[in-house]
């Protein structure tokens, strides 16, 4: 069973790390990982690739890493995460009035109100990223998670539209078309990151996913089960470090080290007593730095991200302690001592580290369950949900294949010879597999005779 699953492939192009990790579900719907490689990213910055060289550089490292890793594996397609400040949302509305209202709606019909959204207007230079609905209504009936089944004249819904910039987006596919790769969809990482780290009753209870990453923090936000609101805020770690290397005068590396070693979000929480001595540059004296200035630098900034934060939530009215979830912090900035304290502080709601092992295996790497693998290990969830979706249109679509008049004799005598009385005493097992085969079989004929049929055409 688990061998006809796909190898999907995470692709996340962060402002610090680039990481490529290969997965694939086993029987139970758990994710396996089969291969992992990163490497340090240069050519991005607050989430938006400016170097397409360095990107190209360190994508093909974190493929080398990734091969290394499961020399079986190949990698052809990816998908990819999107972040930066240019990203935009906004809602929209559409509905669709139906033309054979005795029938039940079909998954073509919301894949038709779905489409309908990609011509709404946004300004020019900004392209749509994805469209989401969030809750159906048909006729006078609302707030209706899924309407396939049900009968009416009007189907209509409200989506969440993404939209980022042109040249932000065309800067992302050439780098990884130059990695000899081809993007399979672009995923907004908030997006991502909340499927790494969420499970449905967090999407019930209402939560804020907060993934701090190096240039940007990312957010999504949901109640009652509906994506409410996504944004990106162009700071993350990259600039608390940047804090660091100016407010106390030390160089870049080292400022990432103390952060990581001995940093903390509360100054009130870090010794007044305690000091870290760093060695002078050539010949220059040592430095002695104050654990509690390095901690006030960092509350500073992550006080303003938070802030942020709760500025977002009060704009989609979910501020006054309505997010029964209350805040998930992932991403490498939520590894942060005394962060969670910050933030419930700061939002006044619950907080929380989510780990991005949601959806995996027991027996993964121990690296991966680390919340800066969130957005990644969310990449192959998202391509999972497309493919699983794309499978049930792939049969609607094959349902509907006009079968020509010769064939269906064939068919028919096929299926008189069939009924045997051996057959029907056989393995359940069998019969489903012998199903499968028989699908793909007529599928593929079905395929050839269009090919066929288009090729008359043509002549």
């Amino acid at each position: 069973m688990n061998h006809e699953q796909p190898i999907i492939v995470g692709l996340d192009i962060g402002t610090t790390k680039i990481a490529a990790i290969a997965g694939r579900k086993n029987e139970f719907g758990k994710l396996e990982i089969l291969g992992f490689g990163r490497a340090n990213s240069n050519g991005v910055k607050h989430g938006q690739v400016l170097n397409i060289d360095e990107t190209i550089k360190a994508i093909r490292m974190a493929l080398d890493n990734c091969y290394a890793s499961n020399p079986n594996l190949t990698i052809s397609e990816v998908y990819v995460g999107i972040a930066g400040h240019h990203i935009k949302s906004l809602q929209t509305r559409g509905d669709i009035v139906r033309q054979h209202t005795d029938e039940e709606i079909t998954q073509q019909e919301i894949d038709q109100l779905v489409a309908d959204q990609y011509k709404t207007y946004i300004p020019a230079g900004d392209q749509i990223i994805d469209v989401i609905p969030q809750e159906f209504t048909v006729d006078n009936f609302q707030n209706i998670p899924n309407p396939i089944g049900y009968g009416g004249v009007k189907v209509g819904a409200n989506f969440h539209i993404i939209t980022g910039d042109k040249n932000a987006i065309r800067n992302i596919n050439r780098a990884v078309e130059k990695s000899a790769l081809i993007t399979k969809d672009l995923v907004l990482q908030p997006l991502a990151s909340a499927a790494a780290v969420m499970g449905n009753e967090d999407l019930e209870a209402g939560v804020a996913i907060v993934d701090i990453g190096g240039g940007t923090t990312d957010l999504a936000v949901f109640y009652e089960g509906i994506l409410k609101h996504t944004a990106v805020i162009p700071f993350g770690g990259e600039n608390i470090t940047n804090d660091i290397k100016t407010g106390l005068g030390v160089l870049k590396t080292q400022a990432e080290q103390m952060k990581v070693q001995f940093g903390s979000a509360l100054s009130n929480e870090a010794k007044s007593n305690a000091f870290i001595t760093i060695p002078g540059l050539r010949g220059m004296p040592a430095k002695e730095i104050s654990v509690k200035n390095l901690a006030n630098i960092i509350q500073a900034r992550m006080s303003e991200i938070m802030d942020f934060v709760t500025y977002h939530l009060k704009q989609v009215g979910l501020d006054n302690k309505m997010l029964n979830g209350g805040i998930v912090l992932t991403g490498g900035g939520s590894q942060l001592k005394h962060l969670i304290q910050l933030t419930e502080y700061v939002t006044g709601l619950n907080a929380r580290i989510g780990y991005p092992t949601e959806h995996l295996t027991a027996g993964h790497i121990e690296e991966l369950a680390k919340p800066t693998y969130s957005t990644c290990i969310g990449l192959i969830l998202k391509g999972y949900s497309d493919y699983e979706h794309n499978r049930k249109q792939f049969e609607q679509t094959y349902k509907k294949i006009d079968v020509p008049e010769n064939l269906k004799k064939v068919e028919q005598v096929e299926a008189e010879e069939k009924i045997d009385i051996d057959e029907l005493i056989q393995e359940e097992k069998i019969k489903n597999r012998k199903s499968i085969k028989d699908f793909w079989g007529k599928f593929k004929d079905g395929i050839i005779d269009l090919f066929k049929e288009e090729e008359d055409h043509a002549l």
